[in-house]
């Protein structure tokens, strides 16, 4: 099993940054993939970014020159640092772990608010 604790989050201004930090704990080694996805309210939940062991990194459209998402393998964290936020970024944003087989792990999610 892999737990998931996620920090950062909060209301920011429109083209202000926050940070948001995801550390795994448990059968870590067992993770391939990590990354953030996030939902807004009445959407489905999205990708936001997602980083290999290796560090390949894939980052959805909307947020690609904005946001960067990093990884520390020793630590088993994983960093999203989101600036020249937009309004139409808030949402609930999830952390997510995903093994080389079966299901995958989620954070509790944390909630993201970009408002004036």
């Amino acid at each position: 099993q892999v737990q998931l604790v996620e920090s950062g989050g909060g209301l920011v201004q429109p083209g202000g940054s926050l940070r948001l930090s995801c550390a795994a704990s448990g059968t870590t080694f067992t993770i391939n993939t990590m990354g953030w996805y996030r939902q807004a309210p009445g959407k489905q939940r999205e990708l936001v970014a997602s980083i290999t062991r290796r560090g390949n990194s894939n980052y959805a459209d909307s947020v690609k020159g904005r946001f960067t998402l990093s990884r520390d393998n020793t630590k088993d964290t994983v960093l999203l640092e989101m600036n020249s936020l937009k309004v139409e970024d808030t949402a609930v944003y999830y952390c997510n772990a995903e093994p080389v087989f079966g299901m995958g792990y989620w954070g509790k999610g944390t909630l993201v608010t970009v408002s004036s």
